[in-house]
């Protein structure tokens, strides 16, 4: 990794160790205000993300999550199409709870090639019918690694790839509020830093927010949605905001996510920035995902 790669690892790290001492010192402020024993909100999605994104769900301590996540879609060319779908991305994940608040993760997905690991943090939970905290809050912090000679050994990668190498990292606050049995929603302010431009003229710095929901149908099935609204997307391709609209099926340890969406990428850095369709039924736009994820509760934990 280059200089600037290093100065951002260093000045992360640096803030997310200081906010978190300020945090826990205020969180211990608050609690001697507010001395009755917490009732805090749980399963505001249930599950660990949305669709697209993170949620500010986390594991209980000992919790290894394993996921499968698949985006199939068709081409323009009408001569390539298989048997169902023309492309394939698959993700294959794990996450494992180093604390009730604490998971680290990773995962590689097979068509951009692209590495990612990550690193989350509950940092304030929801309580009900109190003032003291309103929201749950989740510190977010994920690098991936993207090679440009493997992606380009793929015959559908874009022509605009300018880089050899590049590392990203996606910071985000997600801001999640249940405001009720069935309706859960959650703001995910987001920046993301490459190391170099991927595509031609990205900018090395971009800014995103993201917009989930959650609305539960019965006791296993609930509607899931989710926009990122990018405001400095890369200019020299055309690039869209990347939309989810889907349905999670809760079977006990096994969470089934099936959902229609406009991107094809899995990593935060990739599905925020480069989504490159149109949500809509045009061939090579439209894109049908499948995610399964399994718990295993090494510690005997319960489910959340």
């Amino acid at each position: 990794m280059n200089n600037s790669t290093s100065k951002y690892i260093f000045t992360f790290t640096f803030f997310f160790v200081t906010f978190l001492g300020f945090s826990q010192d205020l969180l211990s402020k608050l609690d001697k205000e507010y001395p009755e024993e917490p009732v805090y909100e749980i399963a505001t999605f249930k599950t660990t993300r949305i669709g697209l994104g993170h949620s500010i769900e986390v594991r209980k301590k000992g919790a290894l999550e394993i996921s499968l996540f698949n985006r199939f879609w068709n081409l323009e060319e009408k001569t390539k199409k298989r048997f169902i779908a023309d492309e394939v991305n698959l993700r294959f994940g794990l996450n494992y709870a180093i604390t009730d608040n604490f998971t680290v993760g990773g995962g590689y997905s097979n068509f951009d090639k692209i590495s990612d690991g990550f690193i989350k943090y509950k940092l304030l939970k929801q309580q009900k019918n109190a003032s003291k905290a309103p929201v749950s809050i989740v510190l977010f912090q994920a690098i991936s690694h993207r090679n440009k000679t493997e992606y380009e050994n793929n015959l559908y990668a874009p022509d605009d790839i300018v880089n050899s190498e590049v590392y990203s990292y996606a910071s985000q606050i997600l801001i999640a509020k249940k405001f009720s049995p069935n309706f859960s929603a959650q703001l995910s302010p987001t920046y993301i830093n490459h190391s170099k431009p991927f595509l031609n003229d990205q900018p090395l710095s971009q800014f995103a927010i993201g917009l989930g929901a959650r609305y539960k149908v019965n006791g296993h099935i609930s509607l899931v949605s989710e926009y990122y609204y990018n405001t400095n997307p890369v200019k020299s391709v055309s690039t869209y905001d990347p939309f989810m609209f889907g349905i999670n099926w809760e079977l006990s340890h096994l969470l089934l996510q099936f959902q229609f969406t406009n991107t094809r990428h899995l990593a935060e850095s990739a599905f925020i920035t480069q989504t490159q369709n149109k949500f809509n039924f045009e061939d090579g736009n439209f894109h049908f995902g499948f995610n399964a994820i399994f718990v295993l509760h090494t510690n005997k934990n319960k489910l959340k």
